[in-house]
């Protein structure tokens, strides 16, 4: 079909643009040539992309498919880009990076080392609480946001997306039992969170949904606190996979109720001012971390 990265780009901007005379003025070509572009790519495809009248464009069942592959492989062709533009480059300055305390302590902090052999001149800054950060105000050029709402002025990079467990040491269910259905939790010790709700929602499917509400026998505000109270056998936890795979690994913490798991995975994006300053530096740490990831 011999389709090339100049049809996918006429094709989204067409469709972004929402006419094809707006998607010319973006590419600085005709409106003409435009529209014979995107003749030239339905041939190639033997298919109708767009149903197109004098007033509107809709996109066929065809033109959504392609769209979505379109839009993937262009960003998949960005990041190749982005990547050999960060290698050829020596990025230098101060990088300040902020995160909750438990990805910063099981996903940042083990790679730093590796970070500063391959920029040196980065002069990392690693700042942890529990709280969203407010870039400007903390003088923070990333912030790392784990299932939060994504504030729409900032620009958002997807790093990954962690499964959550539901956890326990196995001294604590030797003493207590292992719970066989998630209604069975209300005669166990939960460990949860004292000020965010959201992380006392277990993705566990029960009777009444696919998210099971619960009440805290002990809270914290931290998520590595209460990972520290479920391998001190204080009670049942639910972590992300990042944070507890090696406990997991070593037999310190055990899986209950996998049955009932929904298969949510927590997201994780990081988080950063649109035009910085500091844009080589930013993509230079996202771009590793995302690999480490």
């Amino acid at each position: 079909m011999d389709i090339n990265s100049d049809d996918l780009k006429i094709f989204v901007t067409v469709i972004d643009s929402g006419t094809l005379s707006a998607a010319a003025v973006h590419l600085g070509q005709t409106t003409s040539g435009v529209s014979r572009a995107l003749s030239r790519l339905e041939d190639k495809l033997a298919t109708s992309l767009l149903t197109r009248t004098t007033r509107r464009m809709e996109l066929t069942e065809e033109g959504q498919l392609f769209l979505d592959k379109a839009r993937a492989i262009l960003a998949s062709m960005e990041d190749v880009e982005e990547s050999i533009r960060i290698r050829r480059q020596k990025p230098a300055g101060r990088l300040c990076v902020d995160a909750a305390s438990p990805f910063m302590f099981h996903c940042v902090v083990p790679h730093v080392a590796e970070f500063r052999a391959m920029y040196p001149e980065i002069r990392l800054e690693l700042s942890s609480n529990e709280q969203i950060a407010d870039l400007l105000a903390q003088r923070t050029d990333i912030a790392i946001r784990i299932g939060a709402p994504v504030d729409s002025s900032l620009h958002a990079r997807a790093l990954s997306a962690s499964p959550l467990h539901v956890l326990a040491t196995p001294a604590y269910l030797a003493r207590h039992g292992v719970p066989g259905t998630p209604e069975a939790l209300s005669g166990h010790a939960l460990l949860g969170f004292a000020q965010d709700e959201r992380g006392n929602h277990w993705p566990l499917r029960h009777a009444a949904g696919n998210s099971l509400q619960t009440v805290p026998a002990l809270a914290a505000t931290s998520a590595e606190t209460l990972r520290q109270l479920a391998l001190h056998d204080q009670g049942i936890v639910c972590l992300p996979d990042f944070m507890a795979q090696a406990d997991i690994a070593a037999g310190r913490l055990v899986k209950v109720l996998q049955p009932f798991y929904t298969g949510y995975r927590q997201q994780i994006d990081a988080v950063y001012e649109r035009n910085t300053q500091q844009a080589l530096r930013i993509r230079c740490f996202l771009e590793f971390l995302r690999q480490k990831l």
